[in-house]
Order: structure tokens, then sequence, then C-alpha cells
């Protein structure tokens, strides 16, 4: 048997049976892609089909090989770019919506996306095109964007239901956002209007937080979201708080700072609390732990009544896209399972950065199983702009083609991979 390549991340992973502890490993054996530059699998291509988008966030794939890919503050009135793969280049078709924004889901004949305050919907024809693209209908309206976690991720279930994410406009609820030793604000009243999941229509126009359900809470921001089709259940990936050492140096050293807390994986169900900001959930100690704006020192264990991750990564990568793989393009151990982009960190310094990578992550039965590996990396360009922080490209939204190929969105340079395999 051929070895593999370990990474020097040790790290706990929770499946259904509880918490696993194993080295995160890449597929074995790596294979230089030239065209994209990217470390991937063998049997395994990867191709840069287009290149020079602007921020381009999220994508949807049409069956008819349409690419729907949303900007956020990209070129002007660049808005929704729309591309058509033509095997191993895309050329762009046309472009409309000139607001700025990062998620895009194509269901059940719409084209959804969302700006920072809005999510809009467009009526899509026979061929999976936007019918009027002047005209969107605004499904919710009037969410709050300030500061910080303006992005408004969403996903959508089969029963005609739309889930957004409104992040918090705020680190760690402190008095002083981000402020060294501020002490954090009691009954934190962000969490009335943000820091959640809520619930909408997704065919009722004109919705605003009086029409739709909180549907989960303590969550302090999230960009990669996605409906488990296997078990019928939303997914969510969430970006942990910064700055324990900074702000907390009696208790944190950088080391500490920079792994601590985990980016986790939640599975939610209605009336779910993820804890935040009252803990945050440590992947070394296998524990939820008390924040210190609320009493923590890095040991007392909180958040009881909080629900635990199903899965726990690295800190700080920021993890943007989240994706099942449903195809049968590539090997079986593939089908079900769940591949994150998690975009890069900026807050590990005087650590080195991490992140910049795809990883995918095992699934049974519904629930993560089993160790990760790194499936794509190589975006940031060296180890020292890794290391850095200043990459290349960062890897943000993911989506599946209609033959089973994986798309892959950068939104520093607006560049889209196609991976693929063959025997």
């Amino acid at each position: 048997m051929k070895k593999k390549k370990v990474l020097s991340l040790l790290l706990p992973v929770m499946a259904a049976g509880g918490l696993i502890l194993f080295n995160a490993l890449k597929s074995d054996p790596p294979k230089k892609a030239a065209d994209a530059g990217l470390t991937v699998p063998t049997g395994f291509t990867a191709n840069v089909i287009a290149e020079n988008l602007g921020v381009a966030r999220h994508i949807a794939v049409t069956p008819q090989g349409d690419i729907y890919i949303k900007t956020d503050n990209s070129k002007p009135n660049r808005g929704i770019i729309v591309l058509h793969d033509n095997g191993t280049t895309a050329t762009e078709k046309t472009t409309f919506g000139n607001f700025s924004g990062t998620e895009m889901v194509i269901k059940n004949g719409y084209l959804y996306a969302s700006s920072d305050y809005d999510v809009y919907r467009y009526k899509l024809n026979a061929n999976n095109e936007v019918i009027d693209p002047n005209n969107p209908e605004k499904i919710v309206t009037g969410l709050i964007a300030r500061r910080d976690h303006r992005a408004k991720a969403f996903a959508l279930d089969n029963d005609g239901n739309i889930y957004v994410n409104i992040g918090a406009y705020s680190n760690s609820c402190q008095i002083k956002d981000r402020q060294k030793g501020s002490l954090g604000i009691p009954n934190c009243p962000i969490l009335d209007s943000a820091g959640g999941v809520w619930q909408f229509k997704a065919d009722k126009p004109n919705q605003t937080y009086k029409d739709g359900t909180r549907y989960a809470t303590g969550l302090r921001n999230v960009v990669g979201m996605a409906w488990n089709q296997q078990d019928n259940q939303l997914f969510l990936m969430q970006h942990g708080r910064d700055q324990l050492a900074y702000m907390f140096p009696e208790h944190w050293d950088n080391k500490q700072s920079a792994l601590l807390p985990a980016e986790c994986m939640y599975a939610l169900k209605k009336g779910d609390n993820a804890g935040w900001p009252y803990i945050y959930y440590d992947q070394i100690q296998h524990k939820k732990i008390l924040a210190p704006e609320y009493g923590g020192d890095g040991k007392k264990t909180g958040g009881e009544n909080a629900i635990d991750p199903v899965a726990a990564y690295p800190g700080h990568m920021a993890p943007n896209g989240l994706l099942f793989y449903t195809g049968s393009q590539f090997p079986e151990k593939y089908k079900n399972g769940a591949f994150i982009a998690f975009h890069g960190s900026w807050n590990r310094a005087p650590e080195p950065q991490e992140g910049y990578f795809v990883v995918f992550q095992p699934f049974k039965n519904g629930k993560p199983d089993g160790q990760w590996e790194v499936f794509a990396d190589g975006f940031a360009g060296s180890p020292e702009k890794k290391a850095s922080g200043r990459a290349d490209h960062k890897p943000c939204g993911l989506a599946q083609g209609p033959d089973g190929s994986l798309y892959v969105t950068d939104d520093v340079k607006g560049s889209v991979y196609k991976i693929s395999y063959k025997k």
C-alpha cells in the first residue's frame, strides 16, 4: 500500500459515535494539475475555465452547462455573471442584477440570489435561463447588515422553505467590540435580530423579520450552508470567534489562539442553539468552553443547553463553501460526502496563516464519519504566500456540474476551477 502524506495538524473530528483524533490526510498520491496549479488526488484533473471575473463568491450550475456566479463588491454592475461551460473553457454569456452579495442557488425553476439585505429570485425557462433579468421577485427584505458578517448565505429545503443566515455584527458581543479585556454584554441583544438562521417561505414575496421564524440561534456567522438530501436536514459551517490571545493574554498565548476555537460543522433542527457568544468549541479538549467575555479562562465549560458540532476543524480557516456530493463521476467514497471550501485565515499571526484549500469530509448515514482530507490545495500560490496570508487565490463557492464535476470559485482574482475525475 502506498504511503499517505500527512499534514502537521493533529485534530479531533466529531463523528456519529463521538470524537475521533486523527491526522488530517492528503489523498494518496498527490498530483499536480498544471493548468490550475492545484494539487488534487490521483485520477483528478483541475482546470481554470474562467478568470478575472471580480470577487466571485457562490456559484450554481445548470444541467445545460450554464454557470451563474454571484459577485460581491466587484466591477460596477457585474452582479450575477452567466458563463457557459464549453468543456475546457467557459465563455461569458451575460450579466444582470447589479447588487453585490454572496449566495446563489437554483431550486424548483428559480434562481435565488442574495444581497447583504435581501433575498431575490428569478424565474427560469425550460433551459434554466433567466426569463426577466431586470425584474426579480424580492422574497425577503430588510435584513440587518452592520459592520461585520454582512453576507446572507441561505439554503432551501424540499418543503418550500428558505433558511437565511443573519451574521452577528460583532466578534463576541463585547461592550467595546474587539477591545482588549472588554466584557460581554449581558443577555447579548444582537441575538434578537442576528447571530442565527431565520426560516422564511421560499415563494412568498416581501417577507420581513415578522414573517419569518428564528430557526436556530447562537451562530456567530455562516457563509457555507447546504441542505443534506440524505437525511433531509440543514447543515452549515460556522466561522469561529477571533483574537483570544489579543484580548485575554492572561489565558491564551499566540499558538493556542491560532488553533482555537474550532471552525464547526453543525446539523441543525428547529430551536437549536449553538451557544455564541457565551461559549466556543475547543476541538483539542473536545468541550464547549465558556467565553472569556462571560467569565471563561480557557478551562471552564459552559453551554449545557447548546448543541455540539458534528465535526470540528482548525480555527480561523474561514469555511465559505459547503457542498454535498451526489454525483456519480467521482469514486464511490465521495458519494454523499461533504466538500468544504476553506477561504483561509487572516488572524493567526504571528503564527503562519492556514487554509486556502478545499477539503473532503466523508459521511455515513447522513453524518460525518471518519477523517477529513485535503482534496484540492495550492490556491495560495506558494507556501510563503500561504503562511503570510497573501494568497493568490482563495476558494469560496462550490457547485456540482451535470456530469458530476466540481466547480470552485476564487474571490481574489475571479477564477473558476473545474475539477474532474477519469479512471
